[in-house]
């Protein structure tokens, strides 16, 4: 892929995620019956980078727990005709809180969509709510976020690649062509 721009660099990512936090927090304000579940693979240092930062401006940690929707695609007969589902997808009790969902980019909405079957098939949140670091639009599905980073308006053909250090080596946001 070749890089056509840089979105945000390392420390308005920072700023972002202490944005996204704030938001969180004003939204929430029972912090301790929050439970943060990032999308793999990025979603899972974005939950974790929320978390660190809810805990500086609150004092209260909150629970992250990972999740891997591959299960729960709605392309999955395309993988295998009796996909085989070992267990629950979380490890939190999740009956009751609050669900805040993070990914790092939205697009069609059926990563989120999957995201939530994983998400009910533990058991019923109170609510479910969606963090992105990056909304770039064409949505498929009727799925809007209630935390957003920022708002890039892409091109179909276009690729927006949201790095963390935890997992890239670096902390950016560009769009790339393909």
């Amino acid at each position: 892929m070749k890089l056509k721009a840089q979105l945000i660099e390392e420390e308005k990512l920072k700023r972002t995620i202490a944005r996204i936090a704030h938001e969180i927090i004003e939204k929430n304000p029972d912090l301790k019956n929050v439970v943060l579940v990032g999308i793999k693979t990025r979603g899972v240092p974005f939950a974790q980078r929320i978390s660190r930062a809810i805990r500086l401006f609150e004092g209260v940690l909150i629970t992250v727990d990972e999740l891997d929707i591959s299960l729960y695609r709605d392309d999955l007969s395309e993988i295998a005709i009796f996909p085989e589902v070992k267990g629950l997808p979380l490890k939190e009790n999740i009956v009751g809180k609050t669900v805040i969902l993070c990914d790092d980019v939205i697009f069609t909405g059926r990563t989120a969509r999957a995201a939530i079957d994983a998400v009910v098939s533990c058991g019923r949140p109170k609510s479910i709510q969606l963090a992105v670091v990056i909304d770039r639009g064409h949505r498929e599905f009727p799925i809007k976020p209630d935390f957003v980073g920022k708002n890039v308006p892409t091109a179909i053909e276009e690729v927006v690649s949201v790095k963390f250090t935890e997992t890239d080596g670096e902390d950016s946001v560009n769009i790339c062509e393909k």
